[in-house]
């Protein structure tokens, strides 16, 4: 994978509920104040942030932590 390349996730840090909104803008690099109040109007004004939340919540990945470290695979696979 390249190292450029940013991935969507839910995040850990930047978060009030379940870090849908701070995993959007920590990939669109904006401020996650900016972007929960998008939801809010969004919501109020078409009816569906809500429900798109809890779908974001249900399919956004969470952001993998740092100090863990990932399970490596070995060559040739599973015998």
């Amino acid at each position: 994978m390249a190292e450029g390349k940013k991935k969507l996730y839910r995040s850990n840090e930047d978060r009030w509920l379940a870090g849908v909104c701070g995993g959007i803008a920590e990939y669109f690099d904006v401020d996650s104040t900016l972007i929960r109040v998008l939801f809010i109007l969004f919501s109020f004004v078409v009816g569906g942030g809500l429900i798109i939340y809890i779908i974001l919540w249900l399919v956004m990945p969470p952001e993998p932590d740092i100090d863990t470290p990932q399970p490596v695979e070995e060559p040739g696979g599973e015998e």
